[in-house]
């Protein structure tokens, strides 16, 4: 039977944990409390598989975790293992957590481990800051506390209890089966390439299944999670832009494992140099004191965006050339002459024909191209229908070869 792991420190919160596992069963559902407590206390609720059994599960063994006299490398020990004890298991059902700031880092690893889909609720008591760190690429859900995970009360009780239902309600009430067998793609989007994409997936809609992420880190980093887990047919990688802000510091990177999934999975990819113009930063005054005399815009109040230079973009080019060239499956990297973005134009604030050109230069030095790994000029800017076709053409090479 299928079970729903409730996870945290059972030397701490054996209480709570127990108590949302007697929630989840009274709603009808099996649940076992893993203990994840790496403190040599008694445990006055005992879980249903204890802290030694999860601990087992480290690629060191069991002291890796428990022999360990700092606490926090024995938590970050105890969150390695509960990732492979989660990956081992072939009936989690789903995966409530219970925790502080310490519990939240234990649990939501293993939770990032599953599959999209699967049920995970995460009750914190940082859920109402920046939970970016741990939700990451995975559709966790993040509820607050309000009241610290120590002991049961008035609000930690209706708090728990309401995770434990709201993870049941997920768990018993299938969704009815989805009648589109057609292949999913992923693409990504930027506002600034929105109108590429936008034709793009009108073109494509008939036959596959689109799914746009906006690359803004987390939406590169949800792509690639899925390009692994060998759910999308093909990549339409437009908006390659999360690659600045790794370079250069800005708010939006995807980290620096961007585009390695497409070299492990061997998939059918198009890329292209989608607002690889700019750095993304925060308010303006936010701009880091090293790049105040450089050329920005505002994109909103929050979002200031900060254009590309020569070197930079040289940068740039031969960083994404060491992860093409690493490439084995059909790749086309697409070069838009005309502008890669809808700020990147004629009478537009990021128009720099030399900062262009610096890009695509270095990106035909550095990458070997082959027969299955090319780089195609366009002289058409990225919004233009013109470039579109060539992209669709591209994609239907690929996707050719691969199906060869």
């Amino acid at each position: 039977m299928a079970t729903v792991l409730v996870a945290g420190t059972c030397d701490t919160k054996g209480a709570e944990l127990r108590y949302a596992c007697d929630c989840l069963a009274a709603a009808g559902v099996a649940a076992q409390v893993v203990d994840l407590g790496t403190g040599d206390i008694a445990r006055t609720h005992p879980p249903d598989i204890d802290a030694a059994s999860v601990a087992a599960h480290h690629p060191d063994g069991a002291d890796a975790v428990l022999a360990v006299d700092d606490r926090g490398r024995a938590v970050n020990a105890m969150a390695l293992a509960f990732e492979h004890y989660v990956a081992a298991r072939r009936d989690i059902a789903g995966v409530l957590g219970l925790g502080g700031s310490g519990g939240t880092a234990l649990v939501t690893p293993a939770m990032r481990r599953l599959a999209v889909g699967v049920p995970k609720v995460m009750v914190s008591t940082v859920a109402s800051g920046n939970v970016a760190p741990y939700v990451g690429p995975s559709d966790i859900c993040m509820m607050y506390s309000v009241t610290d995970v120590a002991g049961l009360n008035r609000i930690s009780r209706v708090v728990i209890g309401n995770a434990a239902h709201a993870l049941a309600g997920m768990i018993t009430n299938a969704l009815p089966e989805a009648r589109d067998t057609k292949p999913a793609l992923g693409l990504t989007m930027f506002g600034v390439t929105t109108p590429c994409i936008t034709q793009l997936t009108d073109a494509l809609e008939a036959d596959y299944d689109c799914l746009v992420f906006h690359a803004t880190g987390t939406g590169g980093q949800s792509m690639e999670k899925l390009v692994d887990s060998g759910a999308l047919a093909g990549v339409l990688d437009i908006s390659t832009t999360e690659i600045c802000d790794l370079l250069m510091g800005g708010v939006m990177s995807a980290g620096d494992t961007r585009l390695d999934a497409i070299a492990r999975s061997g998939v059918p990819y198009v890329g292209a140099c989608g607002a690889l113009d700019m750095v993304n930063f925060g308010a303006r005054d936010t701009l880091p004191a090293q790049y105040r005399d450089r050329t920005v815009y505002e994109h909103n109040a929050q979002v200031t965006l900060m254009r590309t230079t020569v070197e930079e973009n040289r940068l740039i080019g031969e960083w994404i050339a060491a992860k093409l060239n690493a490439c084995d499956g059909p790749v086309r990297f697409l070069l838009p002459e005309g502008g890669v973005s809808a700020i990147d134009a004629p009478g537009q604030p990021f128009y720099d024909p030399a900062a262009d050109a610096a890009l695509f230069e270095a990106l035909e030095t550095h990458v070997q191209q082959t027969e299955n790994r090319r780089l195609i000029r366009v002289p058409h800017h990225i919004n233009d229908p013109a470039f579109v076709g060539a992209a669709l053409a591209a994609f239907e090479d690929v996707m050719s070869t691969h199906r060869t």
